[in-house]
């Protein structure tokens, strides 16, 4: 019979990350000219997401994007979440990933490097891909031969498994809900801000120089909440005031905060703020 302190204590266990979603505008590469600059902020913002534990990125329509930067933001977000020896299978050459060399890989849990068939354990899980071939379908999960494939989903489909054998490889598809570590972002778009904050489920959070400074007292109860948080963040010329409008008040779940009330410089950029924003929160979890 186990004691009530060792319930309590194994009541008290917490996730290692928040649960956390981020929503950023389409126009925030409007403040990089060259398609390098735009793929080096990309990938700021996916190792912020990843290093942090991020659930979900929305990409909302800000209004003030063009078509070209919001493909190449959900592209790039894409392709770097995506393990490196599923990508050639998953995304076709294009000149949005011209610049793919220059950015920093997530090295997240899901993007095993170890490609030696002799190097798998049962119940390792890896990430897969299905591919069509000759009528048949099958599965790469990066391991130099692909695998008979029986399940629903069809070409390039990403797909979870767990290793139930490795001689002969065999395995069993898994949801995400039965893994542990962190496993990606996933990329969402949406037509507009306002439809994300109707639909939200959970703690919305505003970042804004116009908001008020957060006390210790509510960092502390954002770290301890196992409810969703959304963290939303403006454009680079609009903020999120300018782009809800009188809206900005009609989500009782949503609260307006500026995280650096003493900043020292005109601006803060977007990629700057989130990794500022997530660590702080981060640092609330932990305590």
């Amino acid at each position: 019979m186990q004691s009530s302190e060792n319930k309590n204590s194994q009541s008290q266990v917490r996730r290692p990350f928040l649960n956390i979603s981020v929503a950023i505008p389409d126009s925030c590469l409007q403040d990089e000219s060259t398609k390098l600059d735009k793929s080096r902020k990309i990938s700021i913002i996916a190792r912020a997401c990843a290093i942090f534990g991020v659930q979900t990125i929305f990409i909302y329509d800000e209004g003030q994007g063009n078509t070209s930067d919001r493909f190449l933001l959900a592209t790039i977000l894409r392709y770097l979440e995506t393990p490196q020896y599923l990508r050639k299978t998953i995304f076709p050459k294009m000149d949005d990933l011209r610049y793919a060399g220059v950015m920093h890989p997530l090295q997240t849990p899901h993007h095993s490097l170890s490609s030696n068939p002799k190097n798998l354990k049962p119940g390792d899980i890896r990430e897969g891909a299905i591919v069509f071939h000759k009528g048949k379908k099958y599965i790469d999960i990066g391991v130099h031969q692909m695998l008979p494939y029986y399940g629903k989903e069809w070409d390039k489909k990403r797909v979870t498994v767990q290793l139930k054998t490795v001689d002969p490889i065999t395995f069993k598809e898994i949801s995400e809900r039965e893994i542990k570590q962190y496993w990606g972002y996933k990329v969402k778009e949406r037509p507009s801000l306002f439809k994300i904050l109707e639909e939200w489920n959970g703690t919305i959070i505003l970042t804004s120089r116009k908001g008020k400074e957060i006390s210790q007292k509510q960092l502390g109860e954002y770290g301890k909440t196992d409810n969703p948080i959304l963290l939303v963040f403006g454009a680079p010329d609009r903020g999120l005031y300018d782009i809800l409008g009188n809206k900005i008040g009609q989500f009782q779940n949503a609260k307006t905060f500026n995280f650096f009330p003493n900043q020292a410089t005109d601006t803060v950029r977007m990629e700057e703020s989130m990794m500022g924003i997530l660590s702080i929160l981060n640092m609330a979890h932990s305590n």
